[in-house]
């Protein structure tokens, strides 16, 4: 097989694929990872195993190579995302880890993970594979680094589809929260820079509880910008004077967050009009105040931080309001916005890597498969995006070595 390389960029394909897959074992499984990402930036229209391995080669052969490396070869992903991770830093300045979510509609019901699902977002039920990810993201851009593929009690604890999809004995059941946390533990790990504050919008595909994301991320120190529901439960926080509704001075008064906003807005918050820091489009409002996480039993779990809830929504007033709370408290309400706003870069992402990169296209059906794919293609998206330069006539090309 041949050594192929886009042109047009300020590293070569084969220079970026032999520092990312480095890490592989064999010779022949990096040769086949680079020509997988070679073949997702090349091939038009649907991704499928045989029409990316003629993008790259004429042999009848190539297309069960290429099936047989995502599908079966027993690569770790691991090191690959890790040295991903590492090579986007040094191509970005991202602002923050944006936990955000792939949503994989499939027909049928033997691919790993696949459940039927509702989506709050919307607003409809799914039949789907749902991916966990973590990207890094600056204001006008994000790239995915790692994931997580969420697995219902209906396969954790089927023996029959374990070993037939090849879930490895130590996967258990977990939330998408508990996988937001692991994927905020795995790059904590493999990042050669100092954490950023972790953005996300977990209910939006289902998760049941922002409160446990807030917690964990406060047990580990991280700073955050999360956005919460109306009837997440908060205490007057130490700069919040409130006079409740049948007298007393407030204190120990817990209410649903969106109550805090309703009740008085011109006591309780500080209310702000804030520009786009591109200078365009709608100016956004924005009302905040400080609370706390009303206590719970056990010395683990107290928090005691003061936190910052943010009010959000458009100028134009069509949309309702949207939660958020952060552990910034002291940082500039612009700034929590433009933070906010790096999870709008991750929805992007995902969409772009939807149509162009082949991201819902997988044909197998196996655990280690789904993940050697989703690797696949956060690479081929991430070296597009950082590297490719626009040439005269917007074509890729392709140049046999």
């Amino acid at each position: 097989m041949g050594a192929y390389a886009l042109t047009a960029t300020r590293t070569s394909l084969p220079v970026f694929a032999e520092r990312i897959f480095e890490c592989l074992p064999r010779a022949d499984q990096r040769r086949w990872a680079q020509a997988y990402v070679q073949s997702l930036l090349t091939t038009s229209g649907k991704k499928s195993v045989r029409r990316l391995a003629a993008a790259i080669s004429s042999s009848p052969a190539t297309s069960q190579s290429l099936h047989q490396f995502v599908n079966a070869s027993p690569w770790d992903w691991m090191p690959v995302r890790a040295e991903l991770t590492r090579w986007a830093e040094q191509q970005m300045t991202p602002r923050a880890w944006v936990l955000g979510q792939a949503v994989l509609r499939k027909r049928g019901e033997h691919s790993c993970g696949v459940h039927r699902r509702f989506l709050p977002s919307t607003g409809r039920s799914v039949t789907c594979q749902l991916g966990v990810g973590v990207f890094l993201s600056s204001y006008d851009q994000a790239v995915p680094v790692d994931w997580r593929l969420l697995l219902p009690g209906s396969w954790t604890k089927d023996p029959e589809r374990r070993v037939r999809t090849r879930i490895p004995d130590e996967i258990g059941p977990r939330s998408v929260e508990q996988h937001a946390l692991d994927l905020v533990d795995a790059l904590t790990a493999a990042s050669r820079t100092a954490p950023l504050p972790v953005v996300a919008d977990l209910e939006a595909v289902g998760g049941t509880s922002a409160e446990a994301l807030v917690r964990g991320l406060a047990l580990r120190g991280r700073d955050f910008a999360v956005a919460v529901p109306d009837t997440l439960q908060v205490a007057v926080g130490r700069h919040l004077r409130l006079q409740p509704p049948h007298g007393g001075d407030g204190r120990g008064l817990v209410l649903a967050a969106r109550s805090l906003f309703e009740f008085d807005a011109g006591t309780l918050t500080r209310m702000e009009s804030v520009a786009p820091r591109d200078g365009r489009g709608r100016h956004t409002t924005v009302m905040s105040c400080f609370v706390r996480l009303p206590r719970r039993g056990g010395n683990g779990d107290r928090i005691h931080r003061t936190y910052r809830l943010l009010a959000t929504r458009p100028d134009s007033g069509r949309r309702p309001l949207q939660l958020w709370l952060t552990s910034l408290t002291h940082a500039r309400t612009d700034t929590l916005l433009a933070l906010t706003r790096t999870l709008g870069q991750a929805g992007h992402s995902v969409r772009e890597m939807s149509d162009e990169f082949g991201l819902l296209d997988f044909e197998g059906r196996s655990y280690p498969g789904w993940h050697h794919h989703m690797s696949l293609v956060s690479a081929a998206y991430a070296y597009s995006r950082m590297e490719r330069r626009p040439t005269g006539g917007g074509e890729r090309k392709l140049v046999a070595a």
